[in-house]
This record gives structure tokens, sequence and C-alpha cells, in this order.
């Protein structure tokens, strides 16, 4: 980011704590949203207020491929958060579904483990 750039996010980023504290928000959701906020950020070089919902498309695609799911959905609390409680304009929803979950078997027992086990 660039000087100008930087001291606006630097004001948002203070106003953005603030109300996180008012919005009486845990000292551990604080920290995270704090931190979605800044990797937003550095993602973008760009002061949050500037980013687009193709922008956001592009960043949670990067988070789904990156990270876990639960960093994803509170990536997305955050942002959302700062939305609607700072910068007062309409959340427009980033429809992100869940990749599905990949269990694996567990290995069976041949018959001849089967066949041990009960002798």
């Amino acid at each position: 980011m660039n000087t100008q750039e930087q001291a606006r996010f630097d004001l948002l980023y203070a106003t953005y704590l603030t109300e996180l504290t008012l919005q009486g928000k845990s000292a551990r959701t604080i920290d995270v949203y704090s931190r979605c906020m800044r990797q937003v950020a550095e993602y973008f070089q760009l002061c949050p207020d500037d980013i687009n919902k193709d922008e956001l498309k592009e960043y949670f695609a990067h988070l789904v491929e990156t990270r876990s799911w639960s960093c994803v959905k509170t990536a997305r609390c955050a942002i959302q958060f700062c939305y609607k409680h700072l910068l007062d304009r309409p959340w427009e929803w980033v429809d992100i579904v869940k990749p599905p979950k990949v269990q694996t078997l567990q290995d069976g027992l041949s018959f001849g483990e089967v066949q041990t086990l009960i002798n």
C-alpha cells in the first residue's frame, strides 16, 4: 500500500477495533476479526473499503483453496461486520459452499485375520 492508502487503512482499522468493542465482542473475536481485516488489506494491497464483490469472490476462492473452512467462515464474518457496522454498506452475500468432507474408509480385516482373532 502507498502511504496515503496505509493512512486510510490505519484510520479504518482503529475505527473497526472500536466498533468491535462497542458491539460487545470478546477479546478473542476482536483479535481474530482484526487479523482477518489485515490479511484482506495485505492480499489486495488496498484499504478494505475499496474492495468490490468480485474481488471478495477471488479472495474467498483463495481462502477455500488454502485455508480451513473455519478460517473461511471467520473471514466472511469479519468482512461482513466491517460492511454492516463500519462502512454502512449493504452486505452483498458472497455464496461460498462448504467443500465436501473426504472420509477414508477404515481398513477392514481379512478373513484370515478374523479367524485368528476368533481363535
